[in-house]
């Protein structure tokens, strides 16, 4: 059974009632309601098994967490987040990491103590027997609602350049959902060997930004300007410009592959061909869009959007049909 939120500040309705879809033709049932009354949104079913996927913080999760152990659930599964992780000095993120200080004294977890999903992974740690958290990081795939692959898209079917940060080197980590549906089966079916670890819900290869972006081109059947650029000569903020971290970021699915037997089917170069032809068949290429921030770095930078070069051009070619008329 799954719980779909009906609050439509907290969730996009129709990515919801389209998952619910697939759920209930493979057999589920989707029931909708609170999350934080699941109890009465649920009725007197009973589980072996929850999986959490709506909250970000323990305001959220606590009171699904609370339902299910009052209620004997045997496995409670956190989907939290990779991005707790702090920056290391040793990339790439491996669970359960402890960072040394040179005094050795002092030991701190590798995760930012402020995070919401910290809190989440520590509360269920304490409240269950039986309990596994697994750390996505950028996920791809029919039905995501993040706008990642799609901000590439959008200028790319355009023919605009496309402003990348930095060298464009910095190495980042793209996987399926299907990868995370995989991981958490296998959890699922062994809750033995699951029961009080973290999964780094990735796939096994980096990619760099850069790199994203041919491959995002090749996806579209076309060519990509990329332009790399530093955010504080051109007056931008990174985060507000571009849709991944302007730092080399990625994680390694290593205690999934140990402790499950797990290997990833990420085959990005074709998973992004899906996503290109779901962004082809959604009208989004031909919508107009205005491309402010992009503007801006490329006059910073001294290149000029496809319109403006074209502009430029004819003002060429009509300077020169003149000067050889006055001949």
């Amino acid at each position: 059974m799954t719980l779909g939120h009906q609050r439509p500040d907290k969730f996009n309705l129709s990515i919801a009632h389209m998952a619910s879809q697939e759920l209930t033709s493979a057999g589920a049932k989707t029931v909708w309601g609170d999350p934080a009354d699941v109890g009465a949104a649920v009725g007197g079913a009973t589980f072996d098994v929850v999986l959490e996927n709506n909250g970000k913080d323990l305001d959220a999760v606590k009171p699904v967490a609370d339902w299910a152990k009052s209620a004997g659930v045997g496995q409670f599964l956190f989907i939290s987040s990779a991005g707790i992780y702090l920056q290391t000095d040793e990339p790439p993120h491996v669970e359960g990491v402890i960072i040394h200080s040179i005094s050795s004294v002092l030991r701190l977890d590798a995760v930012k103590e402020s995070a919401g999903h910290v809190g989440v992974e520590k509360y269920i740690a304490a409240e269950f027997g039986s309990w596994a958290s697994f750390r996505p990081q950028y996920m791809t795939g029919s039905g995501n609602n993040k706008d990642c692959e799609e901000w590439f898209f959008d200028r790319i079917v355009r023919k605009r350049p496309v402003p990348i940060p930095g060298s464009g080197m910095q190495l980042t980590n793209i996987s399926h959902a299907r990868d995370l549906g995989s991981m958490l089966t296998l959890a699922v079916d062994n809750p033995d060997a699951a029961a009080g670890k973290i999964f780094n819900c990735v796939s096994d290869r980096g990619v760099t930004l850069n790199g994203l972006a041919k491959m995002c081109a090749a996806a579209a059947g076309a060519t990509v300007e990329i332009v790399n650029y530093d955010p504080a000569a051109a007056g931008v903020d990174a985060k507000k410009a571009f849709p991944f971290r302007n730092m080399h970021f990625y994680a390694e699915p290593r205690a999934a592959k140990e402790v499950l037997g797990w290997t990833s089917t990420t085959n990005l170069p074709e998973d992004l061909k899906e996503r290109f032809a779901e962004y082809a068949s959604s009208g989004r290429g031909e919508k107009a869009m205005t491309f402010d921030l992009d503007d801006k770095i490329l006059a910073a930078v001294g290149a000029a959007p496809v319109g403006q070069r074209y502009a430029s051009f004819m003002c060429y070619v009509s300077f020169i049909k003149k000067k050889n008329r006055q001949r």
